[in-house]
């Protein structure tokens, strides 16, 4: 037998909705952990990509963070009043821009270790759940994406 799909009506019901809201809450949660460093939710996340690897282009940070180089440059920006990062531009093509952490953005990763398990004890969910979450929002990003993209 065939379940016939009962498609969303109400505001609750939708997914949109339900992923929009809890991107919400989660970046409410976060904000007193990142107050304590100094850092809006989007400067965290440019800091987590250069955590990982240091001196890239602006373009590549955009990238890691799937949103475009003119909404990223203001977060580095800010970041560079900070005193977390430098930039500076390429001497091979001008238009580029690598994005280095000085020496206070490197040591700011040891403050920002506990974020993570701060944030894990306030989701009070098991650590199964949130990898299978995880795994798929990837999925269903990498979907969503393959679907605009055309």
């Amino acid at each position: 037998m065939n379940s016939v799909l009962t498609l969303p009506q109400t505001l609750d019901e939708q997914l949109c909705f339900a992923l929009y809201s809890t991107s919400h809450a989660m970046t409410k949660a976060y904000k007193p952990l990142l107050d304590k460093l100094s850092l809006t939710y989007p400067q965290y996340l440019a800091m987590l990509v250069l955590w990982e690897r240091d001196d890239l282009a602006v373009k590549d940070i955009a990238a890691r963070l799937d949103l475009d180089s003119a909404t990223v440059t203001p977060i580095l920006k800010r970041l560079e009043a900070l005193g977390y990062v430098e930039r500076v531009r390429s001497a091979a093509d001008e238009r580029v821009v690598f994005v280095r952490l000085t020496a206070d953005g490197a040591a700011l990763k040891d403050t920002a270790r506990t974020v993570p398990a701060d944030l894990f004890c306030a989701m009070q969910q098991t650590p199964e759940f949130l990898v299978r979450l995880r795994s798929d929002l990837k999925r269903l990003h990498d979907a969503l994406s393959a679907s605009t993209d055309r």
